[in-house]
């Protein structure tokens, strides 16, 4: 029972670092990619889409996106869902393409993005703290239920904090990273 709850607890603490990977990836640096656009969603006949199933995206110049939707009556949805997105762009369409410039990251959109990388990492803390709370709760049931011994549970709960150190420091290495690439001219 230890086992499969420290595995269970294991394998979600590292959906939540895959995640904030995918997070930090979505915000944007010095150059344009299409990940950038993997998080947002458009309304598609009435369900939220993504729109990296809607479009497929080129980066024809390091600053200038070009989106192109499979289905042309989605473009203004895809526009209107890029617009209001945290990339802080203003999208133009000509009827076919969506063309998205990005503006140079001045010093203070570098301060944001590094903040909303920080919201970002945040949470995914969170979340794998989260994932620990109900796994000692887990051991601390069973421990009352005399399931296990209390000796064993506390064994648990140690290797339990020795996961959720090795998670934390793997988000904060990411976060880390990201600091670094975002605060690169």
């Amino acid at each position: 029972m230890i086992e499969e709850t420290l595995l269970e607890a294991e394998e979600k603490m590292e959906k939540a670092v895959v995640v904030a990977k995918e997070d930090f990836a979505a915000i944007r640096t010095g150059r344009a990619h299409p990940a950038m656009f993997n998080k947002i969603v458009a309304d598609y006949y009435g369900a939220l889409t993504p729109i990296n199933q809607l479009a497929s995206f080129s980066v024809p110049e390091p600053r200038m996106a070009v989106v192109t939707p499979f289905d042309k009556t989605a473009l203004r949805n895809i526009e209107q869902a890029i617009r209001d997105s945290d990339l802080g762009v203003n999208p133009s369409n000509d009827g076919n393409i969506i063309r998205v410039t990005f503006p140079e990251l001045t010093e203070e959109r570098r301060r944001d993005y590094i903040k909303v990388a920080k919201g970002k990492a945040e949470d995914s803390k969170v979340s794998i703290r989260s994932v620990r709370r109900k796994a000692k709760d887990t051991f601390d049931k069973a421990i009352k239920d005399g399931d296990i011994g209390e000796d064993e549970g506390r064994r648990a709960e140690k290797e339990l904090d020795d996961l959720t150190s090795k998670y934390v420091a793997q988000v904060d290495e990411l976060l880390k990273h990201k600091e670094s690439e975002l605060l690169e001219v």
